[in-house]
């Protein structure tokens, strides 16, 4: 007669495959939905602020550097020819808002310049980009 104890005892397995494929698929799926910044052609040293208010515009950005050149939709513009391109796409723009991200060294005449001929542009709603401490 066989004892109890003679039974080869049966160890449990974890079988963890399931619990990795889930993480990665939860990896794969923040990865995915997460935002981007949108980075931009030129490099800024942008003013610092305390409080930031993050604003979401569709491509209404004008980037300044601090040798005063500008990129508008990633196209090297001048003052004379910004107004035309603004009338084009504040009659796209939703709410007519644009964020000019302009280096701290740029003089602020120049920043003042192209505020006037984006309110002369049709732009209702102007932010200036900044950088949070």
């Amino acid at each position: 007669m066989r004892l109890l104890n003679d039974q080869k005892r049966s160890r449990a397995l974890l079988n963890i495959t399931p619990l990795i494929d889930v993480l990665f698929i939860l990896i794969i799926f923040f990865a995915v939905s997460s935002t981007f910044l949108e980075q931009p052609g030129i490099k800024l040293a942008l003013p610092e602020a305390k409080k930031t208010d993050l604003q979401k515009v569709e491509k209404a950005v004008i980037y300044v550097s601090s040798d005063e050149k500008m990129q508008f939709r990633d196209k090297d513009i001048s003052l004379n020819n910004l107004q035309p391109l603004l009338v084009d796409a504040m009659k796209q723009s939703p709410d007519k808002s644009l964020i000019i991200d302009a280096d701290k060294e740029v003089p602020h005449g120049f920043v003042v310049k192209i505020m006037d001929i984006a309110r002369q542009s049709g732009v209702q709603k102007l932010v200036i980009g900044t950088e949070q401490k």
